[in-house]
This record gives structure tokens, C-alpha cells and sequence, in this order.
């Protein structure tokens, strides 16, 4: 009994997965994390298989729904990009395997923008799957996922302006700072943006009319994960000399201190603690 309800557990947290943008973003988070001199094929390679599982998954899944913005755009920019290096000369190829991690970042922080413009916030598609349809018109619900669209593309933004700063400005695309903590730091904090504010709009909407419902949760909860970040990041400082000594165990202490007092607060906050 025990395990058909970690089955059961197991495949709604998997349900979820699939129904959220972030699942839309995994080929592009992989491209701009994996891309690097030497890694050009495999980072596109990687992005494109992962786009096309995607897609295929979405169909099994829900059999005759339509395609998604992002769903789309995945397939095809990938599948030019692998195209162009395979033909590509060896110069271009150079050129790609430097700058390509920007080109895709900037892409998805047009198609974020973009469709935004059209009124049609990528997100938008995948909140759908997920809220009954008397919902879809609110200007709650639509507000909700211009937030979190721009949150991606803001995101994406600061990713393609480190990366370009690591290439343009230091000539090293395999800068840990510009290459990996900035880019990782930026995908973490949309990752839980998308995860805590819906929460947010949700329990203010259940207080606003008087309904039982969780709490809002606090900032914290938002926090939590950047601050957990700063230990790791420490851990690679002093493992690759990406910095001074002093300043990979203070980012190590801080870290901890922060995760530490920021659970304390997520535990005083009423309703929260349990």
C-alpha cells in the first residue's frame, strides 16, 4: 500500500514537471550551461534530443493537444544549429563554439519578449494545462504568467550578458564566473520564481475571498535555494582558484548562515512551521 502511494506521489511530481515551462526551457538551459570550445556538438546534440523527447512525451501524454510556442521554437532552433554545424566552416565552427551559448540565450529572451508582445506569454500555454478554463480569462491568472515569462527572460538576459562579457571582454569563454556561476545563479532564480509566485497569487486570491487555503508563502521560500547557492560557489572558488582564498570560505559561511536563519523566519511565519 505504502509504495503504490510513492508511486502515485512520484507520478504527480512528474505530471507537474511535465506541464511546466521549465520542462519547455530544460533544452536551452542545457545549451547555454553544456556549450563551450569543444562542446559545440554536444551541447546542440543534447539540446535537440532533449527537444524533440519534449515534444514526443507531449503527445503521448495528451494525445491531439496542440503545439506549444516554446515546444516549436525548441525543435527548430536546435535543429538549424545542428545543421549549421555540420556545414559549417572551420571557422564558423570556432565562432559557434564561442558565441553559440550567447546566441541561444538571446533567442529565448526574444521568444519571452516576443511573445509577450503578442499578448501570448510562452508560459501562458503550460498555466493552462494546469487551471480549469473559467480561470484562463482573469487578469490574475494572465498577469501571473507575464511575470514569470519576463522572469525567463530576464534571466536569459543576464545569462547572454555574462557570457558575452567572458568572451568579448576576458577572451575566456571558459570563465567559471561568466561561463557558469552567473548563467547557473540566473536559471536557479527563475526556477523558483516559477515555482514560488503562483503559490503566492493563489493564496492571496483564496484570502481576498475569504476561502481556507496555505498561507502565501514567505519570501524566504523564494530565497532559500539562491542563498544555498553562495556554498557551492564558495566550494568552487577554493577548488579552482576562481578567486581569492577569503573570499570562497566567506561565500561557504554565508551561505550557510543564510539558509540557516532564513529557515528559521520560514518556520516563525504563522501557518508555515506545521
Amino acid at each position: 500500500m505504502a509504495q503504490g502511494r510513492t508511486d502515485t506521489a512520484a507520478g504527480g511530481r512528474l505530471s507537474h514537471l511535465l506541464d511546466s515551462p521549465v520542462i519547455g526551457m530544460s533544452p536551452w538551459i542545457a545549451m547555454s550551461v553544456l556549450v563551450g570550445p569543444g562542446r559545440f556538438e554536444l551541447a546542440v546534440g543534447i539540446a535537440l534530443a532533449l527537444a524533440v523527447a519534449i515534444v514526443i512525451a507531449g503527445r503521448i501524454r495528451r494525445p491531439g493537444s496542440s503545439f506549444k510556442i516554446l515546444e516549436i521554437c525548441d525543435v527548430v532552433f536546435f535543429a538549424v544549429m545542428a545543421i549549421i554545424g555540420i556545414f559549417a566552416s572551420p571557422g564558423t565552427h570556432r565562432w559557434l563554439e564561442n558565441y553559440s551559448g550567447e546566441v541561444a540565450n538571446i533567442a529565448l529572451m526574444a521568444i519571452a519578449l516576443g511573445s509577450m508582445a503578442c499578448r501570448v506569454p510562452f508560459t501562458l500555454q503550460y498555466a493552462r494545462e494546469q487551471v480549469p478554463r473559467e480561470f484562463w480569462g482573469e487578469p490574475r491568472f494572465l498577469r501571473t504568467n507575464y511575470y514569470i515569462t519576463g522572469a525567463w527572460g530576464a534571466a536569459f538576459a543576464v545569462a547572454a550578458i555574462a557570457g558575452a562579457y567572458g568572451d568579448l571582454v576576458l577572451h575566456n569563454s571558459n570563465n567559471l564566473w561568466t561561463g557558469w556561476i552567473i548563467q547557473i545563479a540566473a536559471i536557479i532564480a527563475a526556477l523558483q520564481f516559477t515555482q514560488w509566485y503562483p503559490d503566492v497569487v493563489r493564496a492571496r486570491s483564496l484570502r481576498e475571498r475569504h476561502l481556507p487555503g496555505p498561507p502565501e508563502p514567505p519570501v524566504s521560500s523564494l530565497l532559500i535555494p539562491l542563498a544555498g547557492y553562495l556554498t557551492p560557489v564558495g566550494i568552487v572558488i577554493l577548488a579552482f582558484g576562481a578567486g581569492p582564498v577569503w573570499l570562497g570560505v566567506a561565500l561557504i559561511v554565508l551561505g550557510v548562515l543564510l539558509v540557516k536563519s532564513m529557515d528559521r523566519a520560514k518556520e516563525a511565519e504563522p501557518g508555515v512551521s506545521g
